[in-house]
């Protein structure tokens, strides 16, 4: 009898290791989020779907409770695209309606309180309104836009499901809609499927794939709450920050704000492949990503004995962006902390590019303006008009250098 026994039981010890939960890596959800498969993860497509039951079966896996509509992992919206740029995008159902898919999963601690955790996993599709690409149509993967994001909550899941401190519940959301104008947080926010009263701040991580050799990290939304910069500091692991206060940017966390909960913005800056096809897996810093994952949950760790956080509104600083009618054709680098504005990226055949100027070059001069920072910098631009031409003083590497740009 012993003999049947002994290895019925290697049988089941066996059997159980194999029903183990996978471990997912960064890299696990990234790749397979910003796989060509996928084709862009346009919002309203088939492949969004399969992006949105890729992440509902990882919240399964995470045993997160699902918290979208009627007891589902899900909560979709349906929307007229827009016609206009300049319009505004109706909530509608119907002919032509096109249906967004946010994917919302709780870990519920039972506590009074509530931790938003998001990021959007829809990105451009094939290209389109919003690409930065002039060649035609091609897969825009986004992984740092924002698999990258996405890979970060559900780590961030894992760990506060694993071994989290327990004072907040904590609500993971993965947004649809953002890149056509924060459709999927702004439709949570305004018909929630929680009690917006008992969140008490809100985190979104958008694009933080790239962190530099530096480790410049740039936290927005640092004025929503009194006590954000005390903790964002206190739990620093060494991390240059840019710590910008307003609330109101182009993610997702601008949405929560107007509901007036305190937010924070991780975003790892600005590159060449923004909104291009070259946006892809292989490109991202992982180990910078775990760095920021890991700070994240200090963060969250320091702030689970505290009461709800007091939220403070913030200035605007979009309503102080002068308008302009030129462009000079390049990406800011919005991390740069020095004198003047540095340039990220430079776009073919565009003003810049045809003066000789260089990625790396800082703009600290426009025509009669000195430019000290971004603002500077587009409110000198605001003064010209197609056609016009300027000088533009440079600095590279040390050395000033002068070019004449014509818009």
């Amino acid at each position: 009898m012993k003999k049947i026994i002994i290895p019925l039981i290697l049988i089941l010890i066996v059997s159980c290791k194999q029903e183990k939960a996978t471990k997912y890596k960064l890299q696990d959800d990234v790749y397979f989020l910003a796989s060509d498969s996928l084709k862009g993860r346009a919002t309203g497509t088939e492949q969004e779907l399969q992006a949105a039951a890729y992440i509902k079966e990882r919240m399964q896996g995470l045993s997160l409770k699902p918290a979208g509509d009627s007891a589902t992992y899900y909560q979709t919206f349906s929307f007229t695209p827009k016609t206009d740029p300049h319009q505004e995008v109706a909530y509608v159902h119907g002919e032509g309606a096109v249906t967004g898919t946010n994917v919302i999963g709780f870990l519920d601690n039972k506590a009074k309180h509530t931790v938003i955790i998001g990021a959007h996993y829809d990105h451009l599709g094939m290209g389109g309104q919003g690409s930065l690409y002039r060649e035609g149509k091609a897969i825009h993967n986004g992984a740092d836009d924002n698999a990258s994001g996405v890979a970060v909550m559900l780590q961030l899941a894992d760990s506060l499901q694993q071994n989290g401190p327990k004072n907040n519940n904590y609500l993971f959301m993965a947004f649809s809609g953002e890149e056509i104008g924060l459709l999927g947080s702004n439709y949570f926010a305004k018909n929630p499927t929680i009690n917006l009263d008992e969140v008490t701040y809100m985190i979104n991580m958008d694009m933080v794939g790239r962190l530099r050799e530096d480790k410049t990290l740039s936290i927005s939304g640092t004025g929503t709450s009194p006590i954000w910069k005390q903790v964002l500091n206190a739990t620093n692991p060494g991390f240059k920050l840019v710590l910008k206060e307003s609330g109101v940017g182009p993610s997702d966390h601008t949405s929560f704000y107007l509901q007036d909960i305190p937010v924070l913005h991780f975003f790892t800056g600005q590159h060449s492949d923004y909104h291009k096809p070259t946006d892809d897996a292989d490109k991202l810093n992982y180990e910078g990503m775990q760095m920021i994952t890991g700070y994240i949950t200090e963060v969250v760790r320091e702030l689970d004995d505290n009461p709800k956080l007091v939220f403070k509104k913030t200035k605007n600083e979009s309503d102080e962006v002068p308008r302009f009618k030129v462009t000079l054709g390049v990406v800011p680098d919005y991390l740069f902390d020095g004198k003047g504005m540095r340039i990220d990226g430079i776009s073919e055949d565009r003003p810049a590019q045809k003066a000789g100027l260089r990625k790396g070059d800082v703009v600290v001069q426009m025509g009669d303006s000195t430019v000290v920072d971004m603002m500077g910098y587009m409110r000198a631009l605001s003064a010209f008009e197609k056609g016009n031409t300027t000088k533009v003083v440079v600095d590279r590497n040390g050395e000033k250098v002068t070019v004449d740009i014509t818009f």
